[in-house]
């Protein structure tokens, strides 16, 4: 019976929340003499993620990765054309998959605050994510202490938080949709270090449960390396690597591109032992 026991374990630990293959977007540009050509922001992007898994997309600022939550929430615009598969639970992620899914069992946490409606009091923008057979206010302010959020916030406008607070507020949003997937976007720019680690706490108990999984976009590694299981390395709009989290805590050598190794040498923790020039790399990695 343990053995069973063991097998199933194993089996929910291989089973995949999220599957992307092949993920390609490209978007029309017209030329002088009205000449129509492609801008490939993506072209062969790939990733997985299993339940309770934090996963990290990272690379430097316009390589697609925002794009990459959109084109999981079916957000992008109509004029992008999409290719490549999106599997969700084990099924194609369609059109109308993704717009019944979305904020339920797909959430986003936004990388602007400004997402937080500006005339309604913060509390209620929390509440009304919540089904309503249960008791909402109980939940909603059991989830601003988990944050450490007062109760007094509650009743405020997002215009009288300070961004730490509304980070945690959309994040409470999320915690409480009881979505499956929480994709986090750029949870950490702008914020002190104090901030920064107090947000990435905040996620981290997002997967508390063991079934939540939560894919962290950013181009900040030092925010990736404190949460994530895997990185996912993006450069141009492709995958170059996909690397578990210890890779990057030991010497580096067990990571293949040149490119994630230059990562890996431009943490503060590795530059007395950087030898290797990395000229080429420093504008990407900034």
């Amino acid at each position: 019976m343990k053995t069973e026991n063991n097998k199933h374990i194993n089996r929910q630990k291989d089973r995949l929340l999220l599957e992307v293959k092949h993920l390609s977007i490209a978007f029309p540009q017209f030329l002088k003499g009205f000449q129509q050509t492609q801008i490939q922001v993506i072209s062969d992007f790939e990733m997985t993620i299993k339940p309770g898994e934090v996963v990290a997309v990272i690379g430097a600022s316009g390589a697609g990765k925002s794009l990459l939550a959109d084109a999981i929430l079916g957000i992008l615009p109509k004029t992008a054309t999409v290719g490549g598969k999106i599997n969700y639970r084990g099924k194609l992620l369609s059109s109308p998959r993704q717009k019944s899914l979305r904020g339920k069992e797909i959430a986003l946490i936004p990388q602007s605050v400004k997402a937080l409606n500006p005339l309604i009091k913060v509390g209620k923008q929390v509440r009304d994510v919540i089904p309503a057979y249960q008791n909402k206010k109980e939940l909603q302010e059991e989830a601003f202490y988990k944050l450490g959020l007062s109760p007094e916030i509650s009743g405020r406008f997002p215009h009288q938080l300070s961004g730490g607070m509304a980070r945690r507020v959309l994040i409470a949003t999320a915690m409480l949709s009881k979505a499956r997937l929480v994709i986090a976007d750029e949870p950490t720019p702008g914020l002190d270090e104090c901030l920064r680690n107090e947000v990435i706490s905040d996620l981290s108990k997002l997967v508390n449960d063991g079934e939540r999984s939560v894919m962290l976009i950013t181009h900040d590694i030092n925010a990736a390396l404190k949460i994530a299981d895997r990185i996912v390395v993006v450069k141009n709009g492709k995958t170059i690597e996909t690397a578990p989290n210890e890779a990057f805590r030991k010497d580096g050598k067990e990571l293949q591109h040149a490119y994630t190794r230059a990562l890996w040498q431009a943490l503060p923790e590795n530059w007395s032992n950087v030898r290797q020039d990395l000229k080429g790399f420093k504008s990407s990695i900034i």
